[in-house]
């Protein structure tokens, strides 16, 4: 029989959470006090056992709407997806908590592949663990979301491989790019907090080159500072005669580390910065003992109209794995509610905005 717990120790979460399969940044503690400092959303930390071992874990986070509360499991819940009864057991287990919590929605997006490679072609392969958990998810009346919060998909490279088979497997181009830097004398190093004002122009200039939103500073000071002094962020700065022209910023928990966050100067980008970073990231990674290089984020539509098709190029080039992932499901206790708030709400205040255009 399924028990659920309710866990108020950071150490005792992180701890146990980061030892299960499926262990995701984005559900551990930090990330869900982050979410609650930043944006309201209040996190419960439940654990599941049966008898005394815990056998999963959930961080869901909770906004209220009104008399009712919107739910949120990023990247949750952690378990071993591959044991179908445990999956039920805890996907009932959410269902309850729901309803207890008037939830309109409860949606989680677990960190599990559908299938592997370029879909439509020969290395496309359907995974069978995450086939069977969305045919239990459609069997429950969850409908796969039109919201998706996080990346669907995502490219990884497998840390446990020798080094040099990491380096080889590259492109010839990308491998190229990455010795560039070294020969045009980009030497790179640890970044500490007393650098998050370097990382914040950095990635504000590349906001403004790309066109993509950037927050205030003191957004990006509070998540850095806090991941990197709970030690769950580790960043690297590039620089050409002492002067800083790219970062990255990685998350780590678990098994894996994730690239955040990255960034380049418009200044000395044919010295190949962003190439060098890639591969001291992930020689950084293998050291430390992680088993996964999780390049976070791919296409959605493995096409060229994509958004993500230019970082996609990029990324490919390090010959990673595509990893498709089951994306977002919610599951709405109450139905009619669900779809006003997802459907009829959106158009209303369409309409007031074209009226109030007009």
């Amino acid at each position: 029989m399924l028990t659920i717990e309710t866990i108020t120790s950071r150490d005792d979460w992180n701890n146990t959470i980061a030892t299960l399969p499926h262990a995701h940044i984005l559900q551990s503690w930090e990330w869900g006090q982050l979410k609650h400092e930043t944006t309201g959303w209040y996190p419960h930390r439940w654990q599941f056992k049966q008898g005394n071992e815990v056998v999963a874990m959930a961080s869901v986070g909770a906004r209220s709407v009104g008399p009712f509360c919107m739910m949120y499991a990023p990247k949750g819940p952690a378990m071993a997806y591959d044991d179908s009864d445990l999956v039920r057991q805890v996907i009932e287990a959410l269902e309850k908590k729901a309803k207890e919590h008037r939830a309109i929605w409860l949606k989680i997006d677990p960190d599990v592949n559908r299938a592997t490679g370029f879909p439509n072609e020969e290395e496309d392969t359907p995974d069978a663990t995450g086939q069977a958990v969305m045919q239990l998810l459609e069997g429950r009346s969850w409908q796969f979301s039109d919201d998706q919060i996080q990346f669907r998909n995502t490219m990884t490279i497998d840390l446990t491989q020798p080094e040099d088979d990491i380096l080889m497997a590259m492109s010839g181009n990308t491998r190229r790019k990455v010795r560039t830097a070294d020969k045009k004398d980009v030497t790179i190093r640890n970044a500490s907090l007393d650098d998050i004002d370097v990382l914040y122009r950095l990635y504000e200039t590349t906001g403004d080159r790309n066109d993509f939103l950037v927050r205030d500073k003191s957004y990006y000071r509070q998540v850095w500072q806090l991941m990197m002094e709970n030690d769950k962020a580790h960043a690297l700065i590039a620089e050409y005669e002492g002067m800083p022209i790219a970062h990255v910023i990685l998350f780590h928990f678990g098994e894996t580390v994730w690239y955040f966050y990255g960034a380049s100067s418009n200044k000395e980008r044919n010295r190949m910065p962003n190439y060098a970073l890639q591969w001291e990231a992930m020689k950084w990674a293998k050291e430390q003992g992680y088993k996964v290089y999780d390049m976070w984020g791919a296409p959605n539509e493995f096409n060229e109209d994509d958004d993500m098709w230019g970082v996609y190029m990029f990324k490919n080039g390090f010959r990673p794995t595509i990893e498709r992932r089951l994306g977002a499901w919610d599951y709405a206790p109450y139905p009619l509610l669900y779809k006003a708030y997802t459907e009829i709400y959106p158009r209303f205040l369409n309409w007031m905005r074209k009226r109030n255009a007009e």
